[in-house]
């Protein structure tokens, strides 16, 4: 092992420049040209990289420290045998996050599942040939397979013919898995693209985010002409005629993944349609429906495989009335009463959507609220509007026995808390199982090809969406939480431009989630509920759309908006929204968040009136004392 100083270089005639941001801590391990801290002038802001591999052994500054060319950032600790590309530390393996957090200060740390240093500039963008002839984006050691430790040794060549020949494998075509070969064939390499669905789109747009929405849609419809009476417009009771409300959903689906189609074909990326299987590190067997297989070879790889729906034990899997996300979607019948196991986004987006088809609908949730991972204040607009529907919910309490019966099946409930009670055995034509996904890492043989892949079934990557084997990526729901499309997809964007030769990093502080139920939650960054865990200092400005002019017209003012402020900065570090189109609105603050915005940056931006959006500026105002729209006390020094 040898010890390396890591300095500041040549910042000019600079002295005296603050550190704003350190990324590392010491037992990091890191790669070379990968940013270590953060300095900011009254010019510029710009990042110190490592000028090795190696593992942080010390730190010498720290946020608000000041420093000038030549002074001592880390020591860093290289081997000379270790490999440039290791797999990630993480506190607990089997959640295997994407990426190792960014080190701030407690105060303004995010909640971020991943960040890291800018870019540290692209490298030149390299085409080649055909796995065996040695050309090509990644190096030949890379193409060959070659291992960042930890992982398994991977298998010996199968020694067949390969049918096709590759630079780019990606296998999986959802949101990051068509993302990653879209990019990788504009950035020049020849792609093959492996997806079980016939179309284009995996999970989320055939069977998820995208029907799911459509069925939403025609809900929120349906919500809206019940209470139209209100404004003096009758309508009539509505009729379902659930083969047009499904022929519009597959419709709205049809529409897209054909659009995927050609947009595979414009790019001359091949598309293989099957289920893969690694055999060795430069090998993936496909087989299709009937059986069939081709041998792809392949020099790099993105693992894009995704997740299922968790089926929990104890339920007749084999009865169709029993239903996963994925058979909820098919809307065979509209049952007279649907039990939803799970208080999830999913779970709650479907009891949305049957509720207003007409179902009498329970929910059962094993924890105190609904949503768990989500502030209660947000929930509740929520809660109270499904209750007010004739939703049932039930907290605390499980499933605890199926009796499947000619005339429905018969499910009995227990407390999930010691003394607690429990709803009586009831009879439900149809059940729903929603309590989460599971990833699909551990069904793609991935071992082979020298990939480790964790006992819950995700796969461990670096920052840049490496595995323990350095020309094979892994993105998306198998990499960790969140598993959400829109993670996947930046996180594919990354992937294929490394292995064109970029010199790249995950940058992207906070990842934003939305319940598109009615009313939408979304939020992003720190929650309250994190904040106070984290013992983080924060202020917090909300803003009621119960004085909203746009909320008032539309008859929702259910809602509010509310941001999270370190009081120490001033600046946001999180924001949450329920309300109608929720969803719309929450990026505003993502993007806040990502530029280091201040109280004031938000609230002297003008917002057009009257909107919900400006709902943002008003809940800054809250927080900052200036609101006029609302009488706030002021604040005590």
């Amino acid at each position: 092992m040898a010890k390396i100083e890591i300095k500041v270089p040549d910042i000019g005639d600079y002295d005296g420049v603050p550190v704003i941001e350190v990324l590392v801590a010491v037992g990091d391990t890191v790669e070379v040209d990968q940013g270590l801290v953060t300095l900011e002038s009254d010019k510029a802001t710009m990042e110190v990289p490592s000028s090795a591999a190696g593992v942080i052994s010390e730190l010498h500054v720290k946020v608000g420290d000041t420093v000038a060319d030549g002074a001592v950032i880390a020591v860093l600790e290289t081997n000379d045998k270790a490999e440039a590309v290791e797999e990630k530390p993480s506190a607990n393996a089997d959640e295997a996050s994407a990426a190792a957090p960014a080190k701030q200060t407690e105060s303004t740390k995010d909640a971020s599942t991943k960040a890291a240093s800018e870019n540290a500039g692209d490298g030149d963008e390299k085409t080649g040939g055909s796995p065996s002839d040695g050309r090509g984006s990644a190096s030949a050691a890379d193409a060959e397979g070659k291992h960042n430790g930890g992982g398994p040794q991977p298998a010996a060549p199968s020694g067949r013919k390969a049918d096709i020949e590759c630079e780019m494998l990606v296998l999986g075509a959802g949101p990051g898995g068509y993302t990653a070969a879209f990019r990788a064939a504009d950035l020049g390499l020849d792609t093959v693209l492996v997806e079980r669905y016939p179309d284009l789109g995996g999970v989320c747009l055939n069977v998820g985010c995208i029907p799911s929405k459509a069925l939403l849609h025609a809900a929120a419809v349906i919500d809206g002409a019940s209470h139209a009476g209100e404004m003096g417009i009758e309508f009539g009771k509505p009729r379902i005629t659930l083969d047009k409300l499904r022929d519009y959903k597959n419709k709205v689906v049809g529409q897209l993944t054909k659009g995927l189609g050609g947009m595979a074909r414009q790019r001359k990326v091949r598309v293989i349609t099957g289920v893969g299987r690694f055999l060795s590190a430069n090998e993936l067997e496909v087989t299709s429906e009937d059986g069939k297989t081709q041998l792809v070879a392949f020099r790099q790889c993105v693992i894009a495989a995704g997740s299922q729906a968790v089926k929990l034990p104890g339920f007749p899997w084999d009865d169709p009335r029993v239903m996963d996300s994925t058979d909820a979607l098919e809307l065979a019948d509209v049952p007279k009463k649907l039990l939803v196991v799970g208080g999830g986004i999913i779970g709650l987006e479907m009891a949305t959507v049957y509720s207003a088809l007409g179902s009498a609908v329970t929910v059962v949730e094993f924890m105190d609220q609904l949503m768990p991972d989500t502030d209660k204040d947000l929930v509740k607009p929520l809660a109270d509007r499904l209750k007010k529907q004739g939703v049932e919910i039930h907290l605390q309490v499980k499933a605890a026995g199926v009796d499947a019966q000619k005339k429905g099946l018969k499910i009995s409930f227990e407390s999930a808390e010691d003394g607690g009670k429990a709803p009586d055995a009831q009879m439900f034509d149809r059940v729903l199982v929603a309590v989460g996904r599971a990833p699909n890492g551990g069904k793609l043989d991935a071992e082979k090809a020298g990939v480790k892949v964790t006992e819950r079934g995700f796969i461990p990557v670096d920052r840049q969406m490496r595995t323990t084997a350095s020309h094979i990526f892994a993105i998306g729901d198998l990499v960790g939480n969140p598993m959400l499309a829109h993670k996947a997809s930046h996180e594919a964007k990354l992937a294929a431009e490394v292995a064109s030769g970029a010199k790249k990093e995950w940058v992207a502080r906070v990842i934003p989630s939305v319940a598109y139920t009615d009313p939408e939650i979304a939020w992003v960054g720190v929650t309250e509920n994190e904040a106070k865990a984290r013992g983080l200092k924060v202020g917090v400005g909300k803003f009621p759309w119960a004085a909203s002019g746009r909320a008032i017209g539309i008859s929702r003012t259910e809602g509010f908006t509310k941001l999270l402020f370190d009081e120490a900065s001033g600046q946001v570090i999180g924001g949450g929204i329920v309300g109608v189109h929720a969803g719309e609105l929450i990026a505003e603050i993502a993007l806040a968040i990502e530029m280091g915005c201040e109280v004031g940056d938000i609230a002297h931006t003008i917002h057009p009136h009257p909107t919900l959006s400006e709902s943002v500026a008003m809940a800054a105002e809250m927080f900052d004392g200036t609101i006029t729209d609302l009488y706030a006390p002021k604040k005590k020094a």
